[in-house]
């Protein structure tokens, strides 16, 4: 019986013995050297325009990000951020209100 407890008491013990510490991720590339990264200063002048086509056009390639993503009004969006990727939200009268990377 003894045997019995003293097992059941080392179990959890033993399957802590192999853990070790994960390796840390390796440094982000500074943000000049990633293909494709987005900065939304030079679009910044749509803000308060017509959200259309030509509008995302020109976004996109003034941002210099690869992806354009709209964002129409009450609208829930991911969090996950990508550096290539630009956000473009619009109210309710199709008009620019926010232009964001991620």
């Amino acid at each position: 019986m003894r045997i019995l407890i003293f097992t059941a008491l080392a179990l959890p013990l033993a399957a802590c013995a192999g853990y070790s510490e994960p390796a840390p991720a390796p440094p982000a590339p500074p943000r000049d050297a990633m293909f494709g990264a987005c900065d939304a200063a030079p679009a910044q002048a749509h803000v308060g325009r017509e959200a259309t086509e030509e509008a995302g056009a020109a976004i996109l390639a003034e941002s210099g990000a690869e992806v354009l993503r709209w964002g129409p009004p009450n609208s829930a969006w991911t969090m996950d951020y990508r550096t290539n990727r630009v956000n473009v939200r619009y109210d309710e009268a199709r008009l620019i209100t926010e232009i964001t990377c991620g």
